[in-house]
């Protein structure tokens, strides 16, 4: 998946299709919570979750950790599950990700003009399982959708 080149002019299939891992700050373990059920969406549709939060320990089999800088591996995709206050600090852990992508009720103008500036690609405002589940039939043929 990541790193293949662009084949379409929808930028968000091209997130979704050349992304393999996705950092989700603020996942909880508590199955009821939105980011528990996106993210297992996500993780059954063969994207890596790791999960970031300083109260969890575990999240769907994977690791948690407290803060974007102790995740160890790559992460294509921080997608934020936060109140849009706490936005600004996590784009800035975000700097040396791909993208940002921040759920349903969460933007921040100024956070965004960061990410933009710092050439992210940026989804604000909108479920990443949504708009997965609307492109997946754009891609058939991949094995993992």
């Amino acid at each position: 998946m990541a790193n293949e080149a662009p084949r379409s002019d929808d930028p968000v299939l091209e997130i979704l299709k050349t992304s393999e891992t996705i950092a989700v700050v603020g996942l909880s373990s508590r199955r009821m919570r939105p980011s528990y059920g996106v993210s297992e969406y996500m993780q059954s549709a063969g994207y890596r979750i790791i999960p970031v939060n300083p109260n969890e320990s575990e999240v769907l089999g994977e690791k948690s950790y407290a803060r974007l800088e102790d995740v160890p591996t790559p992460v294509d995709i921080v997608d934020i599950f936060r109140r849009s206050e706490y936005v600004p600090e996590i784009v800035e852990s975000a700097i040396r990700m791909r993208a940002v992508w921040m759920q349903e009720g969460v933007s921040h103008s100024a956070a965004a003009a960061r990410a933009r500036e710092a050439g992210l690609f940026l989804v604000e405002d909108s479920c990443i399982l949504k708009e997965h589940m609307r492109r997946r039939r754009l891609w058939p043929n991949e094995a993992a959708y």
